[in-house]
């Protein structure tokens, strides 16, 4: 069977990892913390990066650093992961859905504008599948109403838009190392920062609420509790394990991109005879391939084709059920405006096996059994 994923491996992981535990510091903020945080930075052009336990706890510290209040609104896409939602909610906002573009699966950013009341304090885009939002018109309508943008860039990362990499744009970014990303630490995240004004309270929401980061600098000569934190602090043998793939970051994107640019050559005569859609990637935008996906004409095809490829091994996975239709999204949240495309897109969507290290022999299965259906 072709797997739908395998998560990154490169072959120093395993070194750097023991180097953790012979330096006898595991925990948190060690030297790999600090070398992932600088790396990102750099890479990035970033005003500063904070290595967290996951995305979603990434997105809980962008929360939490918007000041969100009981009864504010935050505006954000319906097909997304619960994550994006959630950490919103855990701050007390009410969720307010707008639909998608049928082409990038990205939040519309021709409906944001109509979706915002004198309740709204924050815009959350999301890059899905690395391919960017439309980030200068959601940029003008957050300066316009005074709002803030947290870009939810889990499966952003070494994408750009427009020259810029995503997470660097919005106030704030959150990207995503879980095992399924393009760079893994198993569990993990990070948090960028694109304002120095919020540096020290998220160092200080990230160490549990005290300002321990300042007494490692030696900015006080000890620390103490200051405000309200949690734990968003991976171990240092996470950050040993990503610190690896960063130093082959390149490596990974264009094996990625290798597999991603066949997928699309042998599947786009299809695609072009209008069997199926295939990823659209604008001019402005960079992607990183995360994903490859096909969308079918509804969701009884796509249950059929996802069915023929695993009995042609080959695993192929829907993804996200919308979240306004899911309980918890009718529980605190609510749809602006009619719901053209995000259901109906959604329910035609099917990924395609795609990791880092995928031969070409299964690729080349993988297409050939897709064309088979089709066929």
């Amino acid at each position: 069977m072709i797997s739908f994923n395998c998560p990154p491996y490169v072959g120093k992981e395993l070194d750097y990892i023991k180097q953790a535990v012979e330096a006898h510091k595991i925990c948190g903020d060690g030297e790999f913390t600090k070398k992932c945080n600088e790396w990102m930075e750099k890479r990035f052009g970033a005003q500063k990066v904070l290595l967290t336990t996951s995305g979603t706890t990434a997105l809980d510290m962008a929360a939490l650093l918007c000041d969100i209040k009981p009864g504010d609104e935050v505006i954000l896409p319906s097909f997304t992961f619960s994550s994006t939602a959630t950490s919103f909610v855990l701050a007390g906002a009410t969720l307010v859905f707008v639909d998608i573009r049928p082409d990038t699966m990205n939040i519309d950013e021709r409906k944001i504008e109509a979706a915002i009341t004198d309740k709204t304090k924050v815009i959350v885009p999301v890059h899905y599948a690395g391919v960017a939002c439309e980030m200068d018109t959601i940029m003008a309508i957050a300066k316009k109403h005074n709002l803030l943008v947290v870009e939810d860039a889990a499966q952003g990362v070494m994408s750009e838009y427009k020259g810029r990499a995503l997470g660097t744009i919005g106030d704030f970014g959150c990207y995503s190392f879980h095992e399924t990303k393009n760079y893994s630490m198993g569990e993990g995240g990070a948090l960028v920062i694109n304002h120095e004004k919020y540096n020290e309270r998220a160092e200080i929401l990230r160490e549990k609420g005290t300002n321990r980061s300042k007494f490692f600098r030696g900015q006080v000569d000890k620390y103490t509790w200051v405000d309200f934190g949690d734990s968003y602090l991976p171990s240092e043998l996470n950050a040993a394990y990503l610190w690896a793939q960063l130093n082959e970051a390149d490596k990974i994107n264009l094996d990625r991109i290798g597999t991603w640019n066949k997928y699309y050559e042998g599947l786009k005569p299809l695609a072009d005879k209008g069997l199926f859609e295939i990823p659209t990637v604008p001019e402005e935008c960079k992607h990183n391939a995360h994903m490859f996906y096909i969308k079918c004409r509804d969701l009884s095809e796509r249950t059929e084709l996802i069915s023929f490829l695993k009995e042609h091994n080959v695993n192929s996975v829907f993804h996200y059920i919308p979240l306004h239709s899911a309980p918890a999204g009718l529980k605190y949240g609510r749809f602006h405006g009619v719901d053209e495309y995000t259901t109906q897109e959604s329910e035609k969507l099917v990924r395609l096996p795609m990791y880092y290290g995928l031969n070409e022999v299964d690729c080349e299965q993988v297409i050939k059994s897709v064309i088979e259906f089709f066929k």
